[in-house]
């Protein structure tokens, strides 16, 4: 039986990155993925930091505090190693970048709570006021509604149900769209998460590192991995491997984020071959390991449209 999904749950895995100043945009979209000059004031970002092989290093939602301060919302297992690394960056740029993760309160928002009295909610990235902070639309769960909200530490939360952490990681990986901690540091490329076709990849912006290795993975037909949603009967694991029971030796993919399902089981979404999901037998861990059972894929790629 499915939970009730509606209400507000607290966000301690998350950490947020603040870039300030005068540059603070410009300097971000010559880091990212994704455009941050042309985020309008209604919009956010999903986007990937990347090394010069378009590895995905971070992955962040971005979003506009005030005129000169950007918000990078991300998992706080990988936030002190990618504030480092993109300080290293800024040179000459007017922006100060620095671990905003005690100035903050995050929260999920699922259900009527993500609504706010809305018939439907907007289109995810889309940022609004709420609460004295800001609301950014995420991309729902079996046709839930939700949203982060980002609020001042000090300021009251809002009213609601309260949801566990652990729910609200359940319809994380329900919608299909995962930001990436420690263990998936330089695993993938942003299209073998499916980043290219749930808006957090540019491919009309300027240069940033990897963008070669992205374009090319997008324009030449060399993409082998794709993200999927699978389900199992045991615990699975974030990094854990994934394998063909007819290959035991080499893994066709990896665990990139799991959530224990209120019924039982854990749900996850995985990176894969392409050519492995198609034929199915998928293990964790070993070629003998936990059966995955694969489920449909929420939104439409973009190869597909």
């Amino acid at each position: 039986m499915e939970p009730t999904l509606n209400g507000i749950a607290p966000l301690a895995h998350l950490g947020v990155i603040a870039v300030q100043g005068e540059e603070a945009a410009q300097f971000l979209h010559g880091q990212l993925t994704q455009d941050f000059v042309l985020m309008a004031p209604d919009q956010a970002r999903l986007a990937a930091f990347c090394s010069p092989k378009g590895r995905m290093q971070a992955s962040f939602i971005g979003l506009r505090w005030s005129a000169d301060q950007v918000l990078l919302v991300c998992e706080r297992d990988l936030l002190a190693q990618t504030l480092k690394r993109l300080s290293m960056f800024v040179l000459r740029a007017k922006a100060k970048l620095r671990d905003a993760t005690a100035q903050f309160q995050l929260l999920g928002l699922i259900g009527d709570a993500a609504l706010q009295g809305q018939s439907a909610p907007p289109a995810p990235w889309h940022r609004h006021e709420r609460d004295g902070g800001y609301a950014v639309s995420l991309y729902p769960a079996d046709g839930h509604a939700r949203a982060l909200l980002v609020l001042p530490a000090d300021a009251p939360p809002p009213a609601g149900p309260a949801l566990s952490q652990a729910i609200w990681q359940w319809t994380e990986v329900r919608s299909g769209v995962a930001l990436i901690g420690l263990p998936l540091f330089e695993a993938l490329v942003p299209q073998m998460l499916n980043y290219e076709s749930v808006g957090g990849v540019s491919f009309k912006k300027g240069c940033y590192p990897g963008q070669e290795i992205v374009a090319r993975s997008q324009f030449r037909g060399t993409l082998k991995r794709r993200a999927y949603l699978v389900h199992a009967d045991a615990d699975l694991s974030a990094g854990q491997e994934v394998f063909q029971a007819a290959d035991a030796e080499q893994p066709c993919g990896v665990v990139v984020q799991a959530a224990a399902h209120p019924d039982g089981g854990v749900d996850a979404i995985v990176s894969l071959q392409i050519a492995a999901a198609a034929e199915g037998g998928l293990h964790a861990g070993s070629a003998i390991g936990p059966a995955l059972s694969l489920l449909a894929l929420p939104y439409p790629l973009l190869e597909d449209i």
